[in-house]
């Protein structure tokens, strides 16, 4: 029996072929360093870069496709994010669903920079209440992050009415689009966006090792790395021009070629349209996990706007062995566990046995969702 993949909020599987078909005529034909050197090889390998600059530029409605840097992942775009902005003895706000790629670079700020942190909670689907948030500010208050949607719960949350309160307060806001990038409408101006990390492999349907980080252009970060850039080169300092500044080393061009395909696909498909269709299989999948006896759902209620993920307990059972299950007998491929969020696994109640994830990606098949919920019906009798 061939896996039922419904890990997508890992990892989006299978890519679209002309993501693969990319990478291979990269590697074949132009896998030279990019903007170090002159020659027909080194050229080709630039321009790709740039044309997936412009392609994401359009996809996040920004301006200059160079105030784009590529990273491996949301993660190291996140680091060179709060790193890079935030001062000593600075004020942030996050939220209390916060990935740990957001909460352990702010607490390495608060041991070493004596940063303070507000972590304004949630309710237990991960839904977020505004005036919370402008309650947490503060006159040292310089940068608000925000998850574009919990990782755990699938909830959505009000990223444009949290750019505003940024715009009265002077504050600058940083979202974490680790889940959105690719399946929901991004457009930093409209939502007062200053800064956006994005995964290549998830929602824009790209291979691994591949992400950015749009920077506004009144911002000036303080480089995550330091090193060779192709450019200023006689300088000691790291060059001021975008994108080199900060992206120091050789890129992933083989990478960057297949998140370019990617990109592309989702341009002619639309978030919208992709979004549209896996909330309609998670409505499914929660109503038919929903008549099992022992299971609870977290996050949004039925019905609700969310992202493709549907987060669940059985019984009493422990998440990890529930997901053995899945996959050893039934050939099913979820997440289980803490989902690297223990923040919002407090918020929801279960940091005692974890819970199991199934996420949808745009090539999920409906058979691939009923596969599941009969599988959890099956395994809910067995663990009574």
């Amino acid at each position: 029996m061939q896996v039922a993949y419904l890990d997508h909020a890992a990892s989006s599987w299978p890519k679209p072929p002309e993501v693969l078909e990319a990478m291979q005529d990269c590697m074949l034909h132009y896998a030279a360093n990019p903007g170090r050197g002159s020659h027909q090889m080194a050229v080709k390998a630039s321009r790709t870069l740039f044309e997936t600059r412009k392609n994401l530029a359009k996809l996040f409605a920004v301006k200059n496709p160079n105030d784009i840097s590529f990273a491996l992942n949301t993660t190291m775009a996140l680091n060179q994010a709060i790193k890079g902005f935030v001062k000593e003895g600075a004020h942030v706000i996050c939220t209390s669903v916060e990935h740990n790629s957001v909460r352990r670079p702010l607490e390495f700020l608060r041991k070493t920079k004596g940063i303070t942190i507000t972590y304004v909670p949630t309710n237990e689907r991960g839904e977020l209440n505004i005036d919370d948030v402008s309650a947490a500010v503060t006159d040292k208050t310089s940068l608000l992050v925000c998850s574009h949607s919990s990782n755990l719960l699938g909830s959505i949350l009000p990223v444009e009415q949290m750019g505003e309160l940024c715009k009265q307060k002077g504050i600058t806001f940083l979202v974490d689009a680790a889940q959105t990038a690719g399946t929901i409408d991004i457009d930093v101006g409209r939502m007062g966006i200053h800064m956006l990390a994005f995964p290549g492999h998830k929602g824009l349907l790209g291979p691994q090792g591949t992400g950015g980080l749009y920077i506004a252009p009144e911002l000036d970060l303080e480089p995550l790395l330091q090193g060779g850039t192709g450019s200023q080169s006689e300088a000691v300092d790291q060059p001021t021009v975008r994108p080199d500044r900060y992206e120091s080393g050789t890129q992933n061009t083989v990478g960057i070629a297949g998140l370019n395909e990617g990109v592309k696909f989702v341009l002619k498909e639309t978030p919208e349209k992709i979004h549209k269709k896996e909330w309609l299989q998670t409505q499914a999948m929660m109503s038919g996990l929903m008549g099992i006896e022992g299971i609870k759902l977290l996050g949004p209620d039925l019905g609700q706007n969310k992202t493709g993920i549907v987060t669940f307990t059985v019984n009493e059972a422990d998440s990890s062995e529930v997901a053995f299950i899945l996959d050893h007998s039934f050939q099913i491929a979820v997440r289980s566990g803490f989902h690297c969020s223990p923040l919002a696994h407090e918020s929801a109640g279960t940091m005692e046995r974890g819970a199991v994830r199934a996420s949808v990606g745009y090539f999920t098949t409906d058979e691939e969702v009923e596969r599941l919920v009969n599988a959890v019906k099956e395994i809910a009798q067995h663990l009574k």
